[in-house]
């Protein structure tokens, strides 16, 4: 039966879907395809190389090592969430496990076919995002398999019950920092995602509001594309006026959208724009911001960290639909890579 994996890369050197492969670290332990690998082997060699782990991590590496090596089968798929831009990659694994010896980092690899790529993780149930959300660096994925197969297969997902999902390992489910933050950060967008586009228009003149400025939206029709104004200004007279573009999509804006706010600022730097989103933007996006100074790109990680930055600052209307607070959660890197 085709497995389905998921596996979380921390190196944000390695470009996974450019390169086609996928990897793991621990490159203190060698070439492993020199030596016959079991899990006692591979945990004596990381007691040997890494006598200040922590209790109870020796075992789980060698796990996450083992399945790398020995588990995964040519044909299998895989999942790589993207925390940069919390996207989802699909791919098909297409070799053994091999040593890349002119790598810098993660040596030990396996070529993959991607399939699809930049995939929004709000397209799926919280328990699928739960379950890929593992602590480990890599991990079976099998409560909620059927769902992400069917995205493969069909291109959506139908809504998932999550109120009797099974449980997985204690490993995979341990509440670490990690895991945390992006609950929270899930539970954030999930939010904003739901709400009519007006309704988002005023979110992020109250985030701004939170920020120090002074924010309005604009009136929802005859606005000419411009949602939210805002200013240093109490008046907002004195310049620089911002004028601010809201899409709470989930998907990559293009550059024509970016180029339509750019042509409705004034020039001689009495205007600025701002483009905000729930997604990502393309690259001709991304190169015309690159080009203005008067123009900024706000996408949907950033936009989230904005509202972890200045929660308190929020009204009371927009911490109710938000109720978030500081916590203190365990710091476990369980990957050790």
């Amino acid at each position: 039966m085709t497995a389905l994996w998921g596996i979380h890369n921390d190196q944000s050197s390695l470009d996974l879907v450019e390169g086609g492969f996928i990897s793991i670290g621990w490159d203190d332990l060698g070439d492993l395809s020199t030596s016959a690998i079991d899990r006692e082997t591979l945990k004596l060699r990381l007691a040997e190389t890494r006598p200040e782990a922590k209790p109870g991590a020796i075992p789980v590496w060698a796990g996450v090592i083992y399945r790398f090596t020995a588990e995964m089968q040519v044909g299998d798929y895989v999942i790589s969430p993207n925390k940069a831009d919390r996207t989802l990659n699909f791919g098909i694994i297409d070799s053994d496990f091999y040593v890349e010896p002119a790598a810098e980092v993660h040596i030990t690899r396996r070529r993959v076919r991607w399939i699809k790529t930049d995939v929004p993780r709000d397209d799926f149930s919280k328990g699928a995002l739960h379950e890929i959300g593992s602590a480990v660096t890599l991990f079976g994925v099998k409560n909620h398999a059927n769902e992400f197969f069917e995205f493969l297969q069909s291109g959506s997902t139908e809504a998932v019950d999550d109120s009797d999902e099974d449980q997985v390992d204690l490993a995979d489910d341990e509440p670490n920092a990690e895991r945390v933050d992006t609950y929270s950060k899930d539970f954030v967008v999930g939010i904003l995602r739901r709400m009519d586009a007006y309704r988002f228009e005023h979110f992020v003149a109250g985030l701004l509001q939170a920020m120090g400025y002074r924010a309005q939206a604009t009136v929802a029709s005859g606005d000419g594309g411009i949602d939210v104004i805002a200013s240093r200004d109490p008046l907002a007279i004195e310049p620089p006026i911002i004028k601010v573009q809201c899409k709470r999509t989930v998907n990559t804006i293009g550059g024509p959208d970016v180029q339509k706010l750019a042509g409705a600022l004034a020039h001689g730097g009495t205007e600025l724009g701002l483009f905000v989103t729930l997604g990502t933007y393309s690259t001709d996006a991304l190169h015309l911001e690159r080009t203005r100074q008067d123009l900024r790109l706000i996408k949907g990680t950033q936009l989230v960290d904005l509202v972890f930055e200045h929660y308190e600052n929020l009204d009371l209307e927009w911490k109710r639909l938000l109720p978030l607070r500081r916590v203190y959660a365990v710091d476990r890197d369980a990957g050790g890579s």
